[in-house]
């Protein structure tokens, strides 16, 4: 169905989701390279506005009609490689009577870079399935894709970002009204610039509450909800913590909107406030 991939391409630089179903897990796609450290970022770690426990949930609308929820989190600081890392959960789960989707994408970050280490996404979507891990080498300047089918080594860009660690990122700029900025992170060179329009600044009301937000656009090469015709604006809350607050889109079928329903914020103190 048509719906499909625009609520998986919710993530494509922020999010997606639906109904439920029970989360499933990829081991036999992981290499066993990360273990969990139980501690927050060390003291010398990128100073952002995000931490270890912090976590959002979510609703998810089409047009005015709930078709699921999602969550984004961070679960933890784990060492993966011999370097100090992110571990950041997103989950999207619904759908309507006759469509499913449940996905789940994984990012690990470097705490001091922020650039992606390791990207993990499963998506079941109706009838479709698909599992893939890309582990992503900064310092060699490639990533190795696995799929249930084969493993393939490509090249990267010297700086690189996934989906979901550009959701973190774009909370780290400046993000000045009529100012655009262009991005050359994208891990898959081909799919570079990711843009971003800072459209203006609102007052804007979500089941978390009221914020003061400012409002930007991103634009990936991709299709669904960021690609130039999805016309997708995201709200960040206008303070030092830049929380997601709502995601709308304007699409040949409908709308497809995202609403922050609770805010949990960091327990790691090395997070900026």
């Amino acid at each position: 169905m048509k719906l499909a991939r625009p609520l998986a391409g919710l993530l494509g630089l922020a999010l997606a989701a639906t109904g439920y179903a029970a989360v499933a897990q990829v081991p036999a796609l992981v290499s066993p390279i990360h273990s969990h450290t139980g501690k927050g970022a060390s003291a010398d770690a990128a100073p952002v506005p995000f931490g270890p426990g912090e976590k959002s949930t979510f609703e998810v609308r089409f047009g005015a009609v709930k078709v699921g929820g999602g969550s984004l989190e961070i679960l933890g600081v784990e060492s993966l490689r011999g370097r100090e890392a992110y571990h950041m959960l997103f989950l999207v789960q619904g759908g309507t009577f006759f469509y499913r989707v449940n996905d789940t994408y994984e990012s690990w970050i470097d705490t001091h870079t922020l650039n992606s280490l390791l990207f993990v996404r499963q998506i079941e979507e109706g009838t479709r399935e698909r599992a893939q891990t890309f582990e992503i080498m900064p310092e060699r300047g490639s990533y190795i894709e696995r799929t249930r089918q084969k493993t393939t080594v490509k090249p990267t860009v010297p700086e690189p970002l996934d989906e979901g660690a550009f959701l973190y990122f774009v909370r780290t700029i400046p993000l000045v009204v009529g100012q655009t900025y262009d991005f050359n992170r994208y891990f898959i060179p081909t799919r570079n610039p990711v843009r971003v329009r800072v459209l203006r600044k609102e007052r804007v009301t979500v089941p978390a509450g009221t914020f003061n937000a400012i409002v930007v656009q991103p634009v990936i090469k991709t299709r669904g909800i960021f690609s130039e015709k999805g016309q997708a604006e995201v709200w960040l809350s206008d303070d030092s913590s830049r929380m997601l607050l709502q995601v709308k889109s304007k699409l040949s079928f409908g709308s497809l909107n995202l609403y922050l329903k609770s805010y949990t914020p960091p327990t790691d103190k090395t997070a900026r406030r």
